[in-house]
């Protein structure tokens, strides 16, 4: 395990692969850890020079009290590639992870070299949504919302407690500190990165799952529309967290889009 201070807080982070290699960053969606990417990474690491962490709330990293803005996850991710030496990264970023993926590029485009934006948008949700689920885990934690997360996170058939995985993924979830979530809420209901993706000037590919619920394919391909010259791809048999479902197809749409910037 490796941990580092950045930007006021220990963050948990991980990088595989050779050092001299073009370098990947995968950023998590809410209420999960990097261990998401996992299955994608693996098919990856002979490859790239791979940077997977744990955003502030979640996993290993510190959990402030919340409420958290947008802006403190992308200067965190910014200070944590500063602290590796890393420029000129694909970031690869998941439902909020994503969203911080937009704004590391429009407040640090020196040190994004292309996105992967999956299953996300520039606004997600409505303010009053964001409220009620930040009031639900504040005032009972995860026990009234979990099965109806769960519902949107992945397809019907990937969804049965016969199916090890989605019990794991469902810990993960309920584990999740609530500051860490209820805090990442905040900074989700809060974040507008419409005006700032219309301003991005750089290779861009917006994946979405079929089955996705929580962002939908047609908003995901309201982000690509917004883009100039971004790629839309819609990833059969698969929800909101296309990564797990879908490991191997990820895998091939990134090292493929990733080939085609060479």
């Amino acid at each position: 395990m490796a941990f580092a201070r950045t930007n006021g807080i220990v963050l948990h982070y991980e990088t595989r692969g050779a050092a001299e290699a073009p370098a990947l960053v995968f950023s998590n969606s809410l209420g999960t850890d990097f261990r998401i990417w996992d299955q994608v990474a693996d098919k990856l690491a002979d490859d790239f020079r791979l940077i997977l962490y744990d955003k502030r709330g979640h996993g290993l990293s510190d959990a402030p009290p919340q409420p958290y803005r947008m802006e403190e996850h992308v200067e965190d991710l910014a200070s944590l590639l500063k602290h590796l030496n890393v420029s000129s990264a694909v970031v690869a970023g998941l439902s909020v992870g994503g969203m911080i993926a937009q704004g590391l590029a429009y407040a640090h485009p020196e040190l994004v070299r292309a996105l992967v934006l999956c299953s996300t948008a520039p606004k997600v949700g409505t303010e009053a949504m964001w409220n009620d689920r930040i009031n639900a885990i504040n005032n009972g934690g995860f026990s009234s919302m979990a099965e109806a997360i769960l519902s949107r996170w992945f397809a019907p058939s990937y969804r049965s407690p016969e199916n090890p995985d989605f019990m794991g993924y469902a810990n993960m979830l309920v584990r999740t500190p609530p500051d860490g979530y209820a805090g990442t809420c905040a900074a989700i209901r809060d974040a507008d990165f419409t005006s700032a993706v219309r301003r991005l000037h750089l290779p861009v590919l917006c994946l979405v799952g079929d089955e996705d619920c929580s962002t939908p394919p047609e908003l995901v391909r309201e982000l690509a529309s917004l883009i100039p010259g971004a790629h839309f791809t819609i990833v059969e048999g698969a929800g909101h967290i296309l990564c797990v479902e879908q490991p191997e197809a990820i895998a091939k749409l990134i090292r493929e889009f990733v080939t085609s910037l060479a």
